[in-house]
């Protein structure tokens, strides 16, 4: 495959990824965006210039002829939008999360599978160089047997990037564990080496929803209102979504299928913004302290008292690009399995998992905190992604 025609759904805080991955692969260009909204009409013209088609649906990108689409449109239409690009011979990035239901997430690798149209999806984070420096650690032995995963999400700009858009709108996101859960319970899993079949849960909310001060922010973007000056303390907040009804403050318990407990936090009202790992194996535990160049991942392996630095520390290695350097191996990644089918560090099969999760553990903490078994995926649909998505060197888009 030659000069990639790359298309983009939903041109609004994330769009913009789709020009980076072009400009970063040099052989692929935006052709096309599909926008139903005139102020992101507006945004993809001014940045994309004339020859770049601005339709406004996904039927009018098929229609123009792309090779692959970036889906960065919000949460709720990832399976919609997913499903029709994928019937129309199109390959698929898809933002995370995969969607926020799992009926949703398997109705898409149903589809996927069917078609034979490549699916991707943008889990960045197991591209982040902290993450492979854990990975790494835990696969060369350096702590044993991996027993137990913990994360705390300290969600600093939580009020700002979450409360004032659809985000807060459990509606339009189902809960904030879906829009940010789904990729630390990837990295869970990736770490423990399993899948969650077990979850319980409790959240409240605690502060976004007793701000009383809304407003309608739908012909802007995030950058457009964030402030860490002037929003701070949390209470000061103004201009909150006009629906409030997701939860600012969660905690989730998993048991892993491999025997492996796990459990994650999220609060949305911290100064600081940042994601903190602890896993702890038969010999030893190691622990993230920052997510970029200036942390490091430290490791204690001997007995002792309280150690601040370990018995290992190790600098979180520099990689220029967005998200600490996972966005441009994200990006390369995709384009390469576009072309190629290679296989990918992504996979549907775990995005799918951290779905189901996310989705049963909402349901948990609305239900009186009971326990929910997660279903496992039907085994040849995991067969098949395992596989790398044999069919797909074989399809035939239908436009």
């Amino acid at each position: 495959m030659g000069h990639l025609r790359i298309g983009v759904v939903g041109y609004g805080n994330r769009g913009v990824i789709a020009q980076r991955a072009a400009e970063l692969d040099g052989d692929a260009s935006v052709v096309a965006v599909a926008e139903p909204l005139a102020p992101g009409q507006a945004r993809a013209r001014r940045d994309f210039g004339p020859e770049t088609q601005v339709v406004a649906d996904v039927a009018g990108l098929v229609a123009v002829g792309v090779d692959a689409a970036f889906i960065t449109s919000p949460d709720f239409l990832h399976e919609e939008h997913a499903v029709e690009l994928l019937e129309g011979g199109v390959a698929v990035f898809v933002d995370k999360p995969l969607a926020i239901t799992l009926d949703g997430a398997d109705r898409i690798l149903e589809t996927a599978r069917r078609t034979g149209s490549r699916l991707y999806v943008g889990h960045n984070m197991r591209h982040m160089p902290v993450i492979r420096l854990m990975r790494d650690l835990v696969a060369d032995g350096a702590i044993g047997e991996v027993k137990a995963v913990w994360c705390r999400y300290f969600v600093g700009d939580g009020g700002d990037n979450f409360f004032k858009d659809w985000h807060a709108d459990r509606s339009k996101v189902n809960s904030l564990l879906l829009q940010k859960a789904s990729h630390d319970i990837d990295v869970i899993h990736w770490l423990a080496g399993g899948y969650t079949s077990r979850v319980v849960a409790m959240g409240e909310q605690t502060l976004y929803a007793g701000i009383t001060d809304r407003a309608d922010h739908s012909h802007q973007l995030v950058r457009e209102w964030h402030s860490r000056e002037d929003n701070w303390p949390p209470l000061r907040q103004t201009g909150l979504n006009e629906v409030v009804d997701v939860e600012d403050l969660t905690m989730v318990q998993m048991a892993l299928d491999n025997g492996v407990l796990a459990s994650y936090q999220e609060c949305h009202y911290t100064p600081d913004y940042w994601r903190n790992y602890t896993v702890i194996g038969t010999e030893g535990r190691l622990e993230n302290f920052g997510l970029g160049p200036t942390g490091v991942v430290r490791v204690w392996n001997r007995r002792s008292e309280f150690a601040e630095h370990g018995d290992l520390e190790i600098p979180i290695p520099h990689v220029e690009g967005g998200h600490h350097g996972a966005d441009p191996a994200l990006f390369s990644e995709f384009l390469n399995f576009v072309r190629t089918g290679e296989p990918t560090q992504t996979s549907p099969v775990a995005a799918r998992a951290a779905v189901a999760t996310a989705a049963l553990a909402t349901d948990s903490m609305r239900s009186g905190s009971a326990p929910r078994q997660v279903p496992s995926l039907d085994p040849d649909l995991r067969a098949y992604f395992e596989a790398g998505q044999p069919a797909s060197a074989h399809a035939t888009p239908s436009r």
